[in-house]
This record gives structure tokens, sequence and C-alpha cells, in this order.
């Protein structure tokens, strides 16, 4: 099971980054068996056909779409059952099935759901391999989580994490170099925080999860 993990649909694009992450959407429909959409239980339900269709466009027809509503722990059961029966009223998708993620709640029914729906065909990686993706791309990563959970709406998701230099070097730490890329200064002032304390807070934070993702330690310079 290959999957494709896409930026989420933007349906008003105001940066070129938007149009550039839409593009990444489109491209992974193109090689797509089946589609999930994910959205937030907590939020009052919408339609998302048009969301379908700027980001699927003429494969929101032929491709089985499911819709995934994560964060059903956080709201009634009661409103659950509303909201499943407002999303399969009035969406164009093939099932709705309600999930955790954080409890792991509905995880199997999704994994059930898209082998149903996966045509037999031969392997296209090897079976210890996880990710077609290299190690620096896991590094700007974490260090891209690391700024939402710490800044949270503060800070715009059009922020840009680039490895600028990441060095192996023998009997010493792994050396990683990291640069944070935003579109205002105001926003830069909120990173770097007061006398540097919350760009040292989101280093230390981003350096242990690396640390134990590569499990190694490793020196890291943001």
């Amino acid at each position: 099971m290959i999957l494709y993990d896409t930026p989420g649909v933007i349906e008003k694009k105001m940066h070129k980054l938007d149009s550039m992450m839409m593009k990444n959407v489109r491209s992974a429909a193109l090689n797509a068996d089946c589609v999930l959409v994910i959205v937030d239980a907590c939020k009052v339900p919408e339609n998302i056909n048009e969301v379908l269709e700027e980001g699927v466009g003429d494969f929101k027809c032929t491709l089985p779409t499911l819709l995934v509503l994560n964060k059903k722990d956080l709201i009634k059961p009661g409103e659950i059952a509303k909201k499943l029966e407002w999303y399969e009223k009035f969406t164009d998708v093939d099932e709705v099935i309600p999930v955790s993620a954080k409890y792991g709640h509905g995880v199997d029914d999704i994994k059930d759901w898209i082998l149903s729906k996966l045509p037999t065909g031969p392997p296209y990686y090897p079976k210890d391999i996880v990710s077609e993706h290299p190690e620096r791309f896991f590094v700007a990563e974490i260090v891209r989580e690391k700024i939402f959970m710490q800044y949270r709406n503060e800070v715009p998701y059009a922020c840009q994490v680039n490895v600028v230099s990441y060095k192996t070097r023998p009997n010493a730490k792994e050396f990683i170099q990291v640069e944070i890329v935003v579109e205002k200064d105001s926003q830069k002032i909120i990173l770097i925080g007061k006398g540097g304390k919350a760009l040292k807070t989101l280093a230390t934070a981003a350096r242990l999860d690396i640390e134990d993702f590569l499990q190694k330690k490793v020196f890291l310079e943001v």
C-alpha cells in the first residue's frame, strides 16, 4: 500500500506557493486508486464537492472516495451521528468513517476500506522501505511540525524549512543546519522570540525528535 500525503486543498490561492501545493495534490491524483479526504469533526459540516473538484478534477467521478471524520473523541456520539448523516446526504463520497487518530479508533476501518479498493499488482518498492524520501526531508518535516506546535496561528503555514547542510562526521554528532524562511519580518521576530528564547526552545524540541528518528546524536543549528 502506497500513500500519497498531499497538502490540504487550497480553494483561494493567494500566493505562488499555494498554486505549487495544489499541483502536488493533482499530480498525486494521477496515480491514485482511491482518495481519502480528512475533515475535522469539531467544525461545522461543509460541502466538500468543490474541494474534491479543485483537488482531483475530472478524477472525482472515477476514483472511490472516503471521507474521514477525524477527532470524534472530542464531540458527543449524538453529534457524530448527525454529522455522518449530513455528509452522507450532501457530499459525493462513497463512504464516511468517523475516527479518532489520537486513540486509533476507526483506523482499522480505514485500512480495510483502502485495501478493498486497491487492485492486485506488483510491489513498487522493497518491503523494508517505509518512504521514498531521504533523511533531509524528515528533518525538515520535524522542524516544521515544531513550528506549528509552538507558534500555532502566529506563524502561517506558508513558512518554508530548508536543510542547508547535513554532514555525517566520524566519531562525532551529525551536523545539521536548517533555515526557516517566512514572508514578513514580523513573523521572524515571533519565531526568534525575546533574546532568542523561542527559537532555542524550537531547536531543542526538534533536535530531540530528530535524534529519536535517526537513532543517533545530532548537532542542530537553526
